[in-house]
């Protein structure tokens, strides 16, 4: 896949990894709908991309949550630059961590974190595969194919989005639709330390356990890392190596892994 003269919508654009992909898209020549929750961020984004590349990205505030407002963005896509192309499904929450989540608070995950992927192929897949072709990147989490320490909403609602992706390669994979699932660990970016601010042990092991896995990527490796794996039109990616043999542990033997995974919880909570 070659960006250049596609047409993105990248949610959670107005920071951390959703701003580095709207950035690298507009220098490889894609033109990008900056969508995020906060309206001013994805205009401030937009703004500074296009003083870099003119006229490659506008700004829009929209909760994706929402089926009506996901549309918006695609009608405004078409309008100002054309058929969307590429969709990357980057915006997300952290969730409260222990079971002291809300049942409000399970459902603004399960809807950020999942049902606006499910919401937005919903309105996207049928126009790919009358096209031929389309493009459907899914951010989830390493937490997504490993687990999370600290939040059950993340964990749950990231392991469901891999899922979901995976279900739309099978089922689409031959028919034109191309989709990449991003798992990263630790990315320097305001939600890895959400757990750390929360005041709670659990969330500040949360963030801890991220932190001391791996190297704290920036967000621009991470957007590096995506476009690599679409012009390969790789499914995983990993801008973390070691997630894949972390994967590959889990699966050789669950017992020890979670075993292993109860003993590093207990050493991170003494340290909280």
């Amino acid at each position: 896949m070659d960006v250049a003269q596609r047409v993105a919508v990248v949610t959670g654009g107005g920071a951390g990894i959703g701003r580095a992909l709207a950035a690298r898209l507009a220098r490889e020549g894609a033109r990008v709908v900056v969508a995020d929750l906060d309206a001013d961020s994805a205009r401030a984004v937009s703004e500074a991309v296009n003083a870099d590349h003119p006229g490659s990205t506008v700004g829009a505030g929209a909760d994706v949550s929402d089926t009506e407002q996901i549309q918006r963005l695609v009608d405004l896509a078409e309008s100002t630059f054309g058929p969307v192309d590429l969709y990357f499904a980057n915006a997300g929450i952290a969730g409260a961590p222990g079971l002291d989540a809300s049942e409000q608070d399970w459902d603004r995950s399960i809807d950020v974190n999942l049902r606006a992927h499910i919401r937005a192929a919903k309105l996207l897949v049928p126009g790919w595969l009358e096209r031929g072709e389309g493009y459907f990147v899914s951010t989830a989490s390493a937490a997504g194919l490993l687990t999370q320490i600290g939040s059950a909403t993340y964990a749950v609602t990231k392991h469901a989005a891999v899922a979901f992706a995976e279900w739309l390669s099978v089922t689409y994979g031959d028919r034109g639709v191309r989709v990449s699932c991003l798992c990263p660990m630790g990315v320097n970016t305001k939600l890895l330390y959400s757990g750390k601010d929360s005041g709670d042990a659990l969330g500040r092991a949360a963030t801890r356990a991220v932190t001391s896995a791996g190297d704290v990527l920036e967000p621009a490796e991470v957007a590096d890392a995506v476009l690599a794996a679409m012009e390969d039109e790789r499914f995983l990616i990993l801008p973390h190596e070691d997630v894949l043999d972390m994967y590959r542990h889990k699966g050789s033997d669950y017992d020890r892994w979670l075993r292993g995974m109860r003993r590093y919880q207990s050493s991170l909570l003494a340290q909280a």
